[in-house]
């Protein structure tokens, strides 16, 4: 933020950031000047006019032209009022005391700094204003009944302090807008930093759930063509019957590929596809074994879990198996989903451990990852390691408290 202050203003002596006004338009700039002209030039016909009749010296010679000129020159430097804001002030006020045509000038470099809001200044600046415009009265003689010096004095103060009240009210002003535009701007950045955060998060679950649905899949068509390739022995059946599987395969990882692009097309709302549960689990258990896994799984009774619940065992089951498949080929794999209501479901996939030594096709190393995120937001918990007698052990721990637990 500072960074952006120092662009838009300058750094003051006192290692401040000032920020400077927008820039005046071309007529912003002109009705303020003629303003000021304006206001010099009334008072340069209010001393004239009470001249005594008659009167002639060199002040009357400096009244007709050194006092224009100066008052001239004043306004010419009052365009430099907001770029030196206190030096143009103070060279037009302490000038203005041998012209009544710089009056108007000094007042307008003493609105423009009041606008800084800086007490100090604008006062100091103010006090001179008065001083100097009470020496400019004493310079000209004044015809017979000349007013009070007192109601003189008063009417300056008074036009001083007009002048500087509605320099404070212009640079609140200028302030609040400076605000509420920093404050739409931040308000615009974090919009896009959500946004952004948004699409990551998006992002992420797309490439978790493509990886669920894909990966598993993908991984034996990949085991089953790694078997062809290293297996030159095979009999002609047993060749054709992986040829069939590798193109079932294919065909049905292509079919869910397009269900994901589907979903992922839909507008907001639409419908998404049917999502596992553990109803689908001997169909994935019988899928495998088709495919080459030696899985052993026997369906127990664990009730009826929520879809978030059951969704997320499937998906360690699924896991475990692509695991299986690809980095242990030939061992047996053995599939256990355990517990209840209350006390939470365990799903263990053992296997023990590769029974050839045919290289695993490549791994991206993310299915264990988004396994373990898919996990903890199901409130559970992942653990994997290598089981001491061989092989690999996956296993998850997901909460399912009784009904009416988490209701209060």
């Amino acid at each position: 933020m500072l960074r952006a202050a120092a662009r838009r203003g300058r750094i003051g002596e006192d290692g401040l950031v000032i920020v400077s006004p927008a820039k005046l338009k071309p007529w912003q700039q002109g009705w303020r000047l003629l303003a000021a002209a304006l206001l010099g030039a009334f008072a340069w016909f209010a001393v004239a006019s009470q001249l005594p009749p008659g009167f002639e010296d060199a002040r009357t010679e400096w009244l007709l032209v050194g006092d224009p000129v100066i008052g001239l020159g004043c306004l010419i430097a009052s365009l430099w009022r907001r770029k030196y804001p206190l030096s143009v002030a103070t060279g037009v006020v302490i000038v203005s005391a041998v012209s009544t045509s710089a009056g108007g000038a000094a007042l307008l470099v003493l609105g423009s700094l009041a606008t800084r809001r800086r007490l100090l200044e604008t006062t100091f600046m103010a006090l001179a204003c008065v001083a100097t415009g009470a020496v400019t009265e004493g310079i000209y003689p004044r015809g017979t009944d000349p007013d009070p010096w007192w109601l003189s004095i008063s009417f300056i103060v008074l036009i001083t302090g007009i002048v500087v009240a509605i320099g404070a009210a212009i640079g609140a002003r200028r302030e609040e807008v400076q605000s509420l535009r920093e404050r739409a701007e931040s308000a615009e950045r974090e919009q896009v930093a959500r946004a952004a955060e948004a699409r990551i998060v998006e992002r992420h679950r797309i490439a978790r759930e493509m990886h669920d649905v894909l990966a598993h899949r993908v991984s034996l068509v990949a085991m089953q063509a790694g078997v062809l390739g290293h297996r030159t022995d095979l009999p002609a059946e047993q060749v054709t019957l992986l040829a069939k599987g590798i193109a079932d395969g294919a065909h049905q990882a292509l079919e869910e590929l397009r269900e994901v692009l589907g979903v992922l097309r839909a507008s907001p709302g639409g419908l998404e596809p049917p999502q596992p549960s553990l109803a689908n689990l001997p169909a994935l258990v019988a899928d495998a074994r088709a495919l080459g896994v030696n899985v052993r799984y026997t369906p127990e009774s664990v009730g009826k879990p929520p879809d978030l619940l059951a969704r997320t065992v499937y998906r360690v089951v699924q896991e475990g198996l692509t695991n299986a498949g690809k980095h242990a080929p030939g061992a047996e794999v053995c599939v256990t989903v355990e517990g209840g209501e209350g006390e939470g479901l365990r799903v263990t996939v053992r296997d023990t451990g590769a029974a050839s030594g045919e290289k695993p096709p490549p791994s991206a190393g993310f299915g264990l990852l988004g396994l373990s995120e898919r996990v903890e937001l199901a409130g559970g918990r992942l653990d994997h390691h290598a089981d001491p007698d061989g092989g690999f052990v996956l296993t998850a721990w997901l909460p399912w408290p009784a009904r009416g637990e988490g209701s209060e």
